[in-house]
């Protein structure tokens, strides 16, 4: 080819030579084009089904299988990307077994505020616990009322009736409007739901540090507590933890001070939503 090149008069040459550069970066510009859209298509893929977390190392903010951006535009959060030794801690409660009030008291002792997503049996069973949180500056979030899959949740009828039952129980528990902010059971969610919490005014929370602490029967001892508690904390971090688990309410206030020693400060979600 580069032969034939030589051979052509020098006004064609440089006019044959720029036919093929101009090919040759119209092919790089699709190719590029192609990979963002398949970026994109496995971005969207990503955000449906269970959410979960990869650890690149200790101490560093981990990789959720939807990134921050991406849930922006449903006003769902999951991490802030910050340098700022910042702690946002909320709890997530199905039942009530005897163990928030440990939890309570070590969030007032170290002046800590909390997020506590509730369902409805907690509001039936414990409103005398929830009307202390409360009164103690803590936000009450939704867990939704019956705790289902929300995934599988498809009609905006029935997403709003899960939502919308346990904002009513609670007004009727505390006298006051529920907090707008909503956390899927069992991190399980599409990104129809994302859109639903969204329009109906809601701010969704997943969780960039958590472990299992949720068999009642199966609790983790105080030292793997600490392993993954510490290990894993980082900063910006949005910790979930289960007000069911009786490590969690012995250890509490000894985590909270260790986090302190390591300096980090706590920050309530309505922080998190108002930063610019």
């Amino acid at each position: 080819m580069f032969d034939k090149l030589k051979c052509l008069p020098k006004r064609k040459l440089l006019q044959t030579t720029l036919l093929f550069t101009l090919a040759f970066f119209a092919g790089r510009l699709a190719a590029q084009v192609t990979e963002y859209n398949e970026a994109s298509r496995a971005v969207a893929a990503s955000a449906e089904g269970n959410w979960g977390l990869s650890f690149p190392g200790e101490g560093q903010m981990p990789v959720g299988n939807a990134t921050a951006d991406y849930l922006k535009q449903y006003n769902a959060y999951y991490v802030q990307d910050t340098q700022d030794k910042v702690i946002y801690l909320t709890f997530d409660a199905g039942y009530e077994n005897g163990n928030t009030e440990k939890i309570l008291d070590a969030l007032k002792k170290h002046q800590v505020p909390a997020t506590f997503f509730l369902v409805g049996n907690y509001l039936e069973t414990s409103p005398d616990l929830v009307k202390r949180m409360v009164a103690e500056g803590h936000t009450v979030g939704n867990h939704t009322f019956h705790h289902p899959d929300m995934s599988k949740i498809s009609t905006k009828e029935s997403f709003e009736k899960e939502l919308g039952s346990l904002e009513a129980l609670y007004q009727q528990t505390t006298g006051q409007p529920m907090k707008k902010y909503y956390r899927p059971p069992q991190g399980k969610y599409s990104e129809s739901n994302l859109e639903m919490a969204r329009d109906m005014g809601y701010r969704t929370f997943f969780w960039s540090l958590a472990y299992v602490d949720w068999y009642e029967d199966k609790q983790p001892t105080k030292e793997e507590a600490f392993k993954k508690l510490l290990g894993r904390i980082h900063p910006g971090a949005i910790v979930l933890l289960h007000s069911t688990s009786k490590t969690n309410g012995e250890i509490l206030d000894e985590l909270l001070t260790k986090w302190e020693e390591m300096g980090y400060h706590f920050a309530s979600l309505d922080e998190l939503v108002n930063l610019p």
